[in-house]
């Protein structure tokens, strides 16, 4: 996937044998122009369609235009126009499947990763000639949703996931082979995190695994590149380019795209690392891999026939990682050290049946536990003990790495207290996984999530709010509703008869929660939304390596009739309960649904300072319009809770997902660590 373009002087597209090629990625034609997004003086916004769009003129040096992380917004919809000569041409990916499959030679029940997919046009078509299990991963929603949406009308089995190539949600030693295609390699700004790719591809093959990359051949575009360029993209678009190189070695690239009666409709920026046949050889050899064999040059034979970019010349790399099977719960020298700290089944839980640790709380801790000693490299103590856990954490204080943070009870089990358990972590100057107290503060708070989420922008249900001393209040939303306490986690006082259709159900409901269960916090009064219930996980850190989970919904199909269709406290702590027969299943949701709830979480995210990991519920209204429900930090944990399932769809086991969120952890807080170490160094070098 590379934004192709850079027509190289002396010889036409036609002229050249196709031999395949990969997508390059989209460019965002519903956000902000690349200048706008960059800071630059113009106020100039990309309008709709429907609207004529500003650039921001003559641009004197294009590397001032580029965003760090360009990659992040350029591929979507118009992406799939500028680069549609190759990237949505059945014949040509048919050719290079054959080129690609002649050359790995790799049986039908290989396990492949098709790494930097875009919409998963080679994923498709390994799957269409029998190959079982191809995994997809990319970093555009909008094209992986393209890509399900062609699986599901052809009714592929495809397993396409969002994620970084920086930090690859797989287990160790997984993957038969890798293919990085259609120039996706080197996109990032700093040439190390190439090298990062090609690692983390490296961990997830088996020994012996084959890496297949399918690049631009760096010499070449240097030499042939134009500065400026034009082509018709149908009689409808054209797009115009320029083009310069960079000092550190990248094709700088800027494309405005314009409507014959709409004017122009985006002015993006982008930069592509430009590497050689010795520079990709030695950063492979970097990396630990061997054998290295460059197996010919390829150029797509376009119908468009006009510029071809970064896809006119380009080289086949494939290579051989020698290594040995990584040790399975074997924990060598060297390895860190954390200390996991988890509830207290001294104490009473109110949130718990019986208001106490019972038989199955004591198996999902087994489970957990078992969990942790499949992830190498580790050595794991637990901390359970809150009465003695001040003293407890002075003592371990410098000699443990991390604490994982799986206290989701509270502080003594009381889950108002949740935030307590970082505070103390904080107040020991131990580094831990997870939100902090006030991102727990924020969170645990209906009422305030929904106030910060309105302020964004991020659609919510309508609600009105009930003090604790109201005796009476205005009704502002019409029934159905759903009564939920404002302060209250896992479904607590939610139930069936929590939504309410009249005044009199209302009252109820109010009064199971005033009365029977001692609530004396504000109740929050929702509109009862009838659509698709659904939920989103998200592992990692904006700015580092985060992984977007796939979007999943309740099912409700077994429900008995006339049930409330929610996933409340019945269903997720009475095995005996009538809702016991909710399952999670992949979310079936439109393109646009689907992009509304990923950005908006992912925002969300980053404004509550979510760390490490979250999930976020969602609900569709009549009309198929999606609305924010809840932001849950430090969701549940457990082997049976909604992360570990969506997990589970996803392909990650739940052992994989305990590393995920551990491993998130320690990255943020090694990059926090090297922040801080560079800003006294800097200090130090320039006096006040």
């Amino acid at each position: 996937m590379s934004p192709k373009k850079v027509k190289p002087a002396g010889k036409s597209a036609s002229s050249q044998k196709s031999a395949g090629e990969k997508p390059p990625k989209p460019a965002k034609a519903a956000a902000k122009s690349a200048a706008s997004r960059q800071g630059s003086s113009s106020s100039a916004k990309r309008e709709s369609a429907s609207s004529k769009a500003k650039t921001i003129g003559p641009v004197a040096d294009l590397s001032k235009h580029v965003s760090k992380e360009w990659w992040k917004d350029i591929f979507d919809e118009l992406y799939l126009k500028t680069d549609g000569d190759v990237i949505n041409d059945p014949k040509i990916t048919s050719t290079e499947i054959d080129l690609f499959t002649g050359i790995l030679n790799l049986p039908l029940d290989s396990k492949i990763l098709d790494l930097c997919c875009g919409q998963g046009r080679h994923s498709l078509e390994l799957i269409r000639r029998g190959y079982k299990n191809v995994y997809s991963l990319d970093q555009s929603s909008y094209l992986l949703q393209y890509g399900k949406n062609m699986a599901k009308k052809e009714g592929l089995s495809a397993r396409f996931q969002k994620g970084d190539a920086r930090k690859l949600p797989y287990s160790v030693d997984f993957f038969d082979a890798v293919m990085i295609l259609g120039n996706s390699f080197g996109y990032f700004e700093n040439a190390n995190d190439d090298l990062k790719v090609l690692k983390e591809v490296g961990r997830v093959l088996k020994p012996e695994g084959k890496l297949l990359i399918d690049l631009s051949d760096g010499e070449f575009l240097k030499e042939k590149f134009q500065p400026r360029s034009w082509e018709w993209i149908d009689k409808e678009f054209f797009c115009c380019r320029e083009r310069s190189l960079s000092p550190d070695g990248r094709l700088l690239s800027r494309e405005i795209v314009t409507h014959v009666n709409k004017g122009v409709i985006d002015d993006r920026f982008y930069a592509e690392r430009l590497y050689s046949k010795d520079a990709i050889t030695s950063l492979l050899r970097d990396a630990g891999y061997s054998d290295i064999t460059f197996n010919g040059s390829i150029t797509p034979d376009s119908q468009r026939n006009q510029d071809l970019g970064m896809m006119e010349r380009r080289f086949i790399i494939t290579t051989l990682l020698h290594k040995e099977w990584s040790p399975k719960a074997k924990h060598p020298a060297g390895l860190k050290r954390v200390v996991v700290v988890l509830g207290d089944p001294h104490y009473t839980d109110a949130i718990k049946p019986g208001e106490a640790f019972d038989e199955d709380d004591y198996y999902t801790i087994d489970q957990m536990k078992n969990a942790l000693a499949e992830i190498p490299g580790y050595n794991f103590s637990y901390l359970s003990n809150h009465k003695t856990l001040w003293d407890d954490l002075e003592k371990i204080k410098g000699k443990v790495d991390i604490a994982f943070n799986l206290c989701d009870e509270g502080y003594y089990n009381q889950a108002r207290n949740e935030l307590h358990v970082p505070a103390v972590l904080d107040l020991h100057g131990i580094p831990y996984t997870g939100a902090t107290p006030q991102c727990l503060a924020f969170c645990y708070d209906k009422s305030l999530v929904r106030g910060v989420a309105k302020e964004m922008g991020i659609p919510v249900a309508a609600a009105f709010f009930i003090k604790p001393e109201d005796q009476v209040y205005d009704l502002t939303v019409g029934f159905p509703v759903i009564v939920k306490p404002n302060l209250a986690d896992n479904s607590w006082g939610i139930n069936k008869n929590s939504v309410c259709h009249n005044i009199n159900e209302l009252d109820r409901a109010i009064n199971y929660l005033r009365n029977e269960l001692k609530y004396r916090s504000p109740i929050l009064v929702e509109e009862f939304l009838t659509g698709k219930d659904l939920t989103i996980g998200i592992i990692g850190n904006p700015g580092l390596c985060i992984t977007v989970l796939p979007i999943v919904e309740e099912d409700y199909s077994a429900l008995p009739e006339g049930l409330p269709k929610i996933c409340g406290y019945e269903a997720k702590w009475d095995p005996d309960s009538e809702y016991n027969v909710l399952r999670s299943i992949p979310a079936d949701l439109t393109d646009d649904q689907q992009k509304i709830i990923e950005d908006c979480s992912v925002k969300m995210f980053e404004r509550l300072e979510c760390r490490d990991y979250a999930r976020f519920d969602w609900r569709l209204n009549a009309k198929g319009e999606p609305k924010l429900l809840e932001a849950n930090p430090n969701p549940g944990w457990c082997w049976d809770g909604h992360l570990n399932k969506i997990c589970n769809i996803a392909g990650i086991s739940y052992s994989k997902m305990l590393e995920m969120i551990l491993e998130a952890g320690i990255d943020r807080y090694e990059s926090e660590k090297n922040r801080a170490a560079a800003s006294c160094l800097e200090g130090s070098e320039n006096p006040a």
